[in-house]
């Protein structure tokens, strides 16, 4: 009986190192790849993933600020949990059906030349030669607490904001590895009303699951998307001009006609609205900067206006 015990000792020390290892393996490779294609350093404090339970536990996950960029922290998430497919593991394409995200404090830097770390991020542009990485989510909750916004433009040292977000938001059907950190980044961001931000063109061109259900949008040409949306003119005509005068500067506006031009991020944005059927209204924005097209451009005001509506 003695030597039984010893032995079952022995094997749950075995089998417990084995899963220490097994996580150490795992978290080393996860960082490696996440720092990749993000571009910028990832760490994670603690990783566990059980087979048999189907759950991954990250903790301490921090995203750092990219090169050029005082060093600092710009993403911290105490918490993520997730719940995945296990006969989804050892596929190309793995299956969460369920991730938890605590994003605890986002802190934007505006460096002197006006870039923002978020703009300068690996995943916002990343090389054409590297393939989306796929994967599929079927339920994301994200818990949004704070922005911190320091703009370095005026000096060496900073002037900082604080947003106060306290916010839960759900997506649904998320397909790759960009779409996800796209979303994640961007939508902070959007609910602390922070603009001149790149990356929610970017997130809006990537087809990022962020709109409104029941909302498609069609680029109809390289610098233009045209969205046919379920509100009456005048109030979609308001709206548009709201989030324009906030994203940039106004050089024309009619409403009789339904034009609205403004200079966005250096960009010429023409929005043109008109009267749909059953009370719809069709909207075109076009985006050109030294007469090429700007489609994250388009793709961001819009995004704007739908998140209004």
């Amino acid at each position: 009986m003695k030597k039984f015990f010893i032995a079952l000792g022995i094997l749950v020390f075995f089998l417990v190192g084995i899963a220490i290892t097994k996580d150490q393996i795992i978290k080393s490779v996860v960082t490696s790849a996440a720092s990749r294609i993000i571009g910028a350093p990832v760490h994670m404090d603690g990783f566990s993933m059980g087979i048999f339970s189907s759950t991954i536990h990250i903790t301490g996950f921090t995203m750092n600020n990219p090169s050029g960029f005082p060093e600092g922290m710009l993403v911290s998430c105490p918490k993520i949990n997730i719940i995945f497919d296990r006969a989804s593991l050892f596929k190309q394409k793995p299956h969460f059906l369920l991730v938890d995200v605590e994003l605890k404090e986002m802190v934007i830097a505006k460096k002197k030349e006006g870039k923002l770390n978020v703009d300068s991020l690996k995943i916002v542009h990343p090389p054409k030669s590297s393939p989306p990485v796929p994967m599929q989510i079927d339920l994301l909750n994200l818990s949004i607490g704070r922005i911190v916004y320091k703009d370095y433009t005026k000096g060496t040292e900073p002037s900082v904001r604080v947003y106060d977000i306290n916010r839960h938001q759900s997506y649904k059907s998320i397909p790759t590895v960009r779409q996800l950190a796209l979303l994640v980044l961007a939508e902070p961001m959007k609910a602390a009303l922070i603009k001149d931000v790149e990356i929610y063109g970017v997130a809006f061109v990537a087809g990022v699951a962020v709109l409104p259900v029941a909302i498609t949008a069609t680029f109809i040409s390289k610098d233009s998307v045209q969205q046919n949306i379920d509100a009456s003119f005048d109030h979609m005509y308001e709206i548009s001009l709201e989030v324009v005068k906030r994203m940039g500067k106004i050089t024309k506006q009619d409403s009789s006609i339904g034009v609205i031009k403004a200079n966005i991020n250096g960009s010429t944005v023409a929005l043109i609205l008109r009267k749909g059927v059953d009370n719809k209204t069709e909207i075109t924005i076009s985006a050109r900067k030294y007469l090429f097209p700007q489609p994250a451009v388009a793709g961001g005001v819009l995004y704007q206006i739908l998140d209004k509506l």
